[in-house]
């Protein structure tokens, strides 16, 4: 079975989901943060949208933002108050927290953030093949993530759903049975940047198998049909 990728031995000890998992994205490292900061709680913002005169080119650029990395020790360097802390935060609250920064310098600062690199990879069961998602919602679940992929191919285990998160070099791994409905309460995991969904394919022995005796099966099929028609007719 060349195909299949990320094998565990029997024994593996899997993780289990956190019973208060976050339940909203967190930033991470290398995360790109889209920022936009406005003084008086937002008055310009507000007002160059619904003035009648307002200019759609100013709109649009007040709605882009400038673009900021968050570093590998989890800072991003920003202007006037430099690199602060601020991966393992919720947008929200990265939010109210560069705003106390901002308020010794600006006047009731609003401040407006955004990830536009959010991605995660996902295996949906055929094999080595595929897909790599941008997630545009910031509490996007496995569930969700699979659907945009195309679901679990044909080929494909519900029954073993690896989530593989964090550093790779020692990432945490999540088995996940979605084969049955109580399995939906694992599969509500918020997904995080870097996540790699992979679906278990059928391994390729059993493929193979099916598809050498699948004629000798319909051809024994047809004899049994063929028979219980005579034998009806018969009586």
């Amino acid at each position: 079975n060349p195909s299949i990728m990320f094998k565990t031995p029997k024994d593996y000890q899997y993780d289990t989901p956190a019973k208060d998992q976050q339940t909203e994205y967190v930033i991470a490292a290398n995360d790109i943060l889209s920022f936009r900061l406005f003084t008086n709680n937002g008055f310009k913002l507000v007002n160059a949208v619904n003035s009648e005169e307002g200019n759609p080119q100013q709109v649009r650029m007040l709605n882009q933002g400038i673009t900021y990395l968050v570093e590998d020790d989890g800072r991003v360097n920003l202007p006037i108050i430099g690199r602060v802390q601020i991966a393992g935060k919720t947008l929200r609250d990265a939010e109210f927290f560069l705003e106390e920064k901002f308020n010794e310098v600006y006047v009731d600062p609003f401040i407006m953030l955004d990830i536009t690199n959010r991605r995660v990879t996902v295996f949906p069961g055929n094999g080595g093949n595929g897909t790599v998602i941008t997630l545009r919602n910031n509490n996007t679940t496995l569930l969700e993530g699979l659907a945009l992929a195309g679901g679990i191919r044909e080929d494909g285990r519900a029954n073993r759903v690896k989530l593989i998160r964090g550093d790779l070099s020692d990432p945490k791994v999540f088995l996940i049975d979605l084969s049955t409905i109580a399995g939906l309460r694992q599969s509500d995991v918020i997904l995080q940047a870097n996540d790699i969904i992979y679906v278990e394919p059928v391994g390729i022995r059993t493929r193979q198998v099916l598809a050498e005796i699948s004629p000798f099966l319909s051809f024994a099929a047809t004899l049994l049909t063929l028979y219980f028609i005579i034998e009806r007719t018969n009586n």
